[in-house]
């Protein structure tokens, strides 16, 4: 690993891959149990010699060859680590008085436990993890299993909604412009076709699967299978403790649509936009991917209740979710991952859903169109989306004034071709930056203080702020990621610059 990737590494500090340990004595149980963490998460790098803040202190370069063949021989012991792993660390001479270790830790596809006890990595801390559904939990997550495929033998056709399908085939027949097998299907056949009746070729048990219950299935059939299914959708812009309207929908998925469609329909504004020269209802495309996503995506075998929540500045869905890593999604960065390929593929045949990945991308369009701001989507055990809201921002009546820099004492509109300049050249401490690469609340908050002390640390920037140190760590990249911020110079002596931001 080159010098330069590790000072960018040790400038952002810890994260949910990302862990820093003295070992001043040699390496101590904290370090085997982020192993342990990390082989039971999404992998990551552990890097001994260097403090919490990211400061290289170095380890004896003397014992560095003894403390790589104790990792070595702790991490194969299979009565201290069960299953044993095979991991080859690396001495690295970081300069001419510092030597450190990096342990690369890939993603195992299996649970691993130190001195019989389990660990799981939640944000940058290793968490003992003793509760039976959370392990049982992390072993659907290892083993890649679709839930969604489960067979229940004793499932029949009458413990469905068929009632549901003559309009299933017509919403089918009308996506497709008109023509869709399922419409000369019978009703065996269609269900059968959209692969809600298998057989499991592990175990030979054939019948209707989890799919075809939380699609069609009877409300009593649902709650005997997922008894925790449920989401509960609320607005909250008034009595923020409790609500200002809720429902509770515990219903099929081809009827939960419907319910949740309407309710946000019901409590948000349809702001007038026109798209090339048609109206379109920004309102009904921003719910409608929430409420598709929050529905085909989520992990039914867990407890947690899915929410839908309007408030006055957001609204957000979150639902239990089968990760396959953690942090914050961008269009950039998208991997699409079908969570529930059945239930996404029924989606798509009768429009409730585009193809894998188009929400994402839906989103961060049309939002900024609604609310002047993109959304945030963040992947992780619960997996998220928050879309900020304005009633008094409209795209048509604001649109000359996309990239400004306002003071106290002037406010400037840059127009095409211009450039705004941020930070060392004439921004002022008191400056408010509004610009097309959409700044949060909290990424101007850390941009004024930065804007003061180049050199402010991070713990610093929590103490000023009282944003946690946890999402201080996620911002600052993502300043960086949009072009708003650079780094110059290493962790301990070195400043961040606010560049100049151009009109796109």
């Amino acid at each position: 690993m080159d010098l330069n990737k590790l000072q960018t590494i040790f400038t952002i500090g810890e994260t949910v891959a990302v862990e820093f340990k003295r070992c001043g004595n040699g390496i101590e149980s904290d370090t085997y149990e982020t192993v342990c963490s990390f082989l039971n998460r999404f992998g990551g790098d552990v890097f001994l010699g260097v403090l919490d803040d990211g400061t290289v202190v170095g380890v004896s370069e003397k014992a560095a060859a003894d403390m790589v063949k104790n990792f070595i021989k702790t991490v194969s012991n299979p009565t201290v680590f069960s299953p044993t792993i095979y991991l080859v660390p690396e001495i690295i001479k970081y300069d001419n008085k510092r030597t450190i270790i990096h342990v690369h830790i890939p993603p195992s596809a299996e649970v691993h436990s130190y001195k019989k006890v389990i660990y799981d990595r939640i944000d940058d801390a290793d968490v003992k993890v003793t509760a039976t559904g959370t392990i049982a939990q992390m072993y659907i997550r290892k083993q890649n299993i679709f839930t969604e495929k489960k067979i229940y033998p004793y499932a029949r056709m009458e413990d469905l909604r068929l009632d549901l399908l003559p309009q299933i085939r017509v919403m089918a027949q009308n996506h497709a412009g008109g023509q869709h097998p399922w419409t000369a299907m019978s009703d065996e056949e269609l269900l059968k076709s959209a692969g809600l009746y298998g057989r499991d070729i592990a175990t030979g048990e054939e019948g209707y699967n989890l799919a075809a219950i939380m699609l069609l299935g009877k409300d009593d059939v649902i709650l005997n299978v997922a008894p925790a299914y449920v989401t509960d959708a609320l607005v909250r812009k008034v009595n923020v403790d409790r609500y200002d309207d809720r429902e509770v929908v515990k219903t099929n998925l081809i009827e939960s649509y419907k319910l949740l469609i309407e309710f946000g329909r019901k409590n948000l504004p349809d702001k007038f936009f026109l798209e090339d020269t048609v109206n379109k209802s920004l309102r009904n495309t921003i719910v409608r991917e929430m409420v598709s996503n929050t529905l085909m995506h989520r992990e039914f075998t867990s407890s947690y209740t899915a929410k839908f929540v309007i408030e006055k500045n957001r609204m957000y869905v979150e639902n239990a979710n089968r990760a396959s890593r953690e942090g914050i999604i961008t269009v950039n960065n998208l991997e699409p991952n079908p969570k529930n390929p059945i239930i996404a593929a029924f989606f798509r045949n009768i429009g409730y859903a585009d193809q894998l990945g188009s929400g994402v991308r839906n989103l961060f369009k049309y939002s900024k169109f609604y609310s002047g701001k993109e959304p945030e989507f963040a992947e992780g055990d619960v997996f998220r989306i928050v879309v900020p809201l304005d009633e008094a921002y409209s795209y048509d009546f604001g649109q000359d004034n996309e990239v400004k820099i306002a003071t106290k004492e002037e406010k400037t509109a840059t127009k095409d071709g211009e450039i705004a300049t941020i930070g060392v050249k004439n921004a002022t401490k008191e400056a408010i930056i509004e610009t097309k690469k959409e700044l949060t609340k909290e990424e101007i908050q850390i941009l004024r203080l930065i804007e003061e002390d180049p050199f402010v640390k991070q713990k610093m920037l929590h103490e000023k702020t009282g944003i946690s140190l946890g999402t201080i760590k996620r911002i600052l990249p993502r300043l960086q990621g949009k072009g708003v911020l650079v780094r110059e110079g290493g962790k301990r002596f070195g400043k961040w610059i606010i560049k100049e931001i151009k009109q796109e």
